[in-house]
């Protein structure tokens, strides 16, 4: 059954209205029709509902059946992912999606090649990775689209980051402290997770993140790329305290 995600406001008491570019994705891709069912989601919530009229510019379909979705992790997992060259940016926020992160947050340290000097361009880079998780979030059966937040610096996730207490650093110069470790002493369900660019970071930039409770870790002896890091990390986090392989 093909999946669609809509704001709430979409959402009526026994109906509910697409509208924007699935609209066209419906009539001309899928070619679907009246009678045809599907599954739409908002705030987290699964309604299976069957078309009841296709316009130009948007589809009603009437809701069949409602319940809440069970395909969210346990755990909120907030990426704070140093920006990466070309499209590796693309491939970090489709497989985070996958994976089952909460929130992205692309952010500039000392270190990161891409430079973003055009608002404009910024903008159209966020609005094509806001895209992707969303497709992505179709493609695994997610019950939201992740959040793809504006670009931000680091002294700006510095201050997102205070009184947060489950903070992770990824750092290729620790050398003892396990992610492993560093779990055991996880309070309750948010987890935020740093990682740095192509160029790591630097000492300066860990001290800050460990000025806010933040802890580094190793994450073992060989270098790992930016899109490998952050991936791995949540794979791990999950398969610890998620459910990451447990079929609820």
């Amino acid at each position: 059954m093909h999946r669609f995600f809509v704001d709430k406001e979409q959402v009526f008491q026994d109906r509910i209205e697409i509208i924007g570019k699935d609209v066209k994705h419906i009539k001309n891709v899928l070619r679907l029709r009246k009678k045809d069912k599907i599954e739409v989601l908002s705030e987290g919530k699964t309604h299976i509902c069957e078309i009841e009229e296709l316009a130009s510019d948007r589809v009603i379909v009437s809701i069949l059946d409602a319940f809440e979705g069970k395909n969210e992790p346990t755990i909120d997992i907030i990426l704070f992912q140093g920006v990466a060259k070309g499209d590796k940016m693309d491939f970090i926020i489709q497989k985070s999606t996958e994976v089952g992160v909460k929130e992205i947050y692309p952010l500039i340290t000392n270190r990161t090649v891409v430079k973003i000097k055009d608002e404009k361009r910024e903008q159209k880079k966020i609005e094509r990775w806001r895209t992707i998780a969303e497709e992505a979030a179709k493609q695994s059966k997610r019950d939201m689209i992740p959040k793809v937040h504006s670009t931000i610096g680091f002294k700006e996730m510095l201050e997102i980051l205070k009184g947060e207490e489950n903070i992770i650093i990824p750092y290729e110069m620790e050398e003892t402290f396990t992610l492993k470790e560093a779990l055991k002493d996880v309070k309750g369900h948010r987890i935020s997770i740093i990682i740095g660019p192509e160029g790591g970071f630097d000492e300066e930039e860990v001290k800050l993140v460990k000025d806010v409770a933040g802890k580094a870790v190793t994450l073992g002896p060989r270098i790992l790329r930016t899109e490998t890091a952050g991936i791995l990390t949540m794979s791990i986090i999950l398969y610890e305290l998620g459910d990451l392989g447990v079929r609820r």
